[in-house]
């Protein structure tokens, strides 16, 4: 009876551990015992997170972040008037139709997407050393659009430097 209790007490201990999204790693434990998060060792020092977020799905402590790999985002686009319906704008149509536009105006395949949980931040102090804060817009990177608040079409967030 008395293991049964050391092994809740345990386990009840290691559930209030979960890292915050954003902390270094190695592991995907040291970012969540219950697997709900994991460790992005391609990042300097890991980052937790949450892989394939939606608008609502992050954490109170985080933002849903898409990304693009910048390196094959080249050809220019209008993302205002990119496959516009309203002809006032005179709609352009410079991505491919698998590609789409970013707010950035670079076209990006859609296939390419990933997300991402990301620590959010209003300057560079908030993120941890070797992390910048960054907009939404650039590098690829675009915020999720929260439908329950279609105004935030930005985000800053900690990344990589």
């Amino acid at each position: 009876m008395r293991s049964v209790l050391v092994l809740t007490s345990l386990s009840l201990a290691l559930a209030g551990c979960a890292a915050s999204i954003g902390d270094s790693c190695t592991t995907n434990v040291e970012c969540s015992p219950q697997g709900d998060r994991i460790c992005d060792t391609a990042q300097v020092g890991g980052y937790c997170t949450v892989q394939g977020c939606g608008p609502q799905s992050c954490p109170d402590d985080a933002v849903c972040v898409r990304f693009y790999p910048a390196g094959f985002l080249s050809t220019p686009c209008d993302p205002r008037r990119e496959d516009a319906v309203d002809p006032a704008l005179d709609p352009t149509d410079d991505c491919r139709p698998d590609e789409l536009c970013l707010s950035s105006g670079l076209c990006a395949l859609r296939a390419q997407e990933s997300r991402f949980c990301m620590k959010p931040c209003e300057e560079d102090g908030d993120c941890r050393d070797g992390y910048e804060c960054r907009r939404t817009g650039t590098a690829g990177a675009e915020a999720v659009i929260d439908p329950e608040d279609p105004d935030a079409d930005a985000a800053r967030f900690c990344a990589q430097k």
